[in-house]
């Protein structure tokens, strides 16, 4: 599958389920923002969240360019050396104001995963919050999904973008990418290793952290999925890395012709898929 076919398919699923497709919000925001670039799909409904604007619909699909160099979201001492992380990404994010809610937002995961996509359902793991009852029971009772490939855990699952602002409980799917991948004997399921890779988190946005760290209702509950193109795309592949993906081979590829290098192999191609990252991240700024 090429980058552009699983985008369309993205806006093609979400439109079919009476989303308005919206453009991407600039890399660099324009506005009063706590972030210095967008990190998020989600960054550009803040003020809907919060309730300060109306929604611009109740049902929102986007594709949204992230840079992230710096603060929590981001892994840039990974960039490069692993093949799950980069300074810029794709996000593809469906959004409800108010409107659909856990249920939903659940069940068109999967039919996207399982349906669209026609990922191997065996190597399909999810987690959910430590508190959240509810959506377990939608995994198991709405999906069909066995509760043994369920697990809980706590920060993990309780997303915010900083130190206030909209936040909640998320549930994400990962895909076991093999054996071979594992960190050690204890790398048997999502968040103890690089073998289980998360390739969807749904974020339930019902609560605003405040600066003294009160976490007060939403005005509406929401839904905010962030799913990575670039991860996605590799597992939609069978290839355990991004960077051997449409949308940098072509940029790591070019690389040897610019000179020889006397590192070793492992560390060159590291150095390659940073400057690949990096080129792309610099396009799009």
């Amino acid at each position: 599958m090429k980058s552009q076919e699983l985008r369309q398919a993205w806006i093609d699923f979400f439109v079919g389920k009476q989303h308005v497709l919206l453009p991407p919000a600039s890399l660099v925001p324009h506005e009063m923002s706590t972030t210095l670039f967008t990190i998020a799909g989600m960054e550009q409904f803040v003020p809907v969240f919060l309730g300060e604007q109306p929604p611009p619909a109740p049902r929102a699909v986007t594709v949204q360019r992230c840079l992230r160099v710096a603060g929590a979201k981001s892994d840039i001492e990974s960039v490069g050396r692993t093949g799950r992380h980069g300074t810029f990404l794709e996000m593809l994010g469906n959004f409800s104001f108010g409107d659909y809610y856990k249920s939903e937002a659940i069940r068109w995961a999967w039919e996207f995963v399982t349906g669209v996509l026609r990922l191997d359902r065996d190597r399909l793991y999810v987690t959910v919050h430590l508190g959240d009852d509810e959506a377990e029971r939608i995994w198991t009772s709405e999906v069909g999904l066995d509760a043994s490939r369920i697990s809980r855990f706590d920060e993990e699952n309780f997303w915010t973008m900083g130190a206030t602002g909209p936040c909640g409980p998320s549930t994400e799917i990962f895909y076991d990418i093999g054996a071979a991948h594992a960190s050690g004997p204890e790398d048997t399921g999502p968040n103890r290793g690089d073998r289980f890779l998360e390739i969807w988190n749904i974020v339930f946005q019902q609560h605003n952290r405040t600066a003294d760290g009160t976490l007060c209702d939403l005005p509406r509950k929401s839904i905010d999925t962030g799913a990575g193109l670039e991860r996605m795309l590799a597992v939609c592949n069978g290839v355990a890395s991004m960077y051997e993906t449409d949308l940098f081979t072509d940029l790591v590829a070019a690389q040897p012709a610019f000179g020889k290098t006397s590192l070793e192999r492992g560390e060159c191609r590291a150095r390659q898929n940073i400057i690949a990252d990096h080129a792309r991240a610099a396009t799009f700024l």
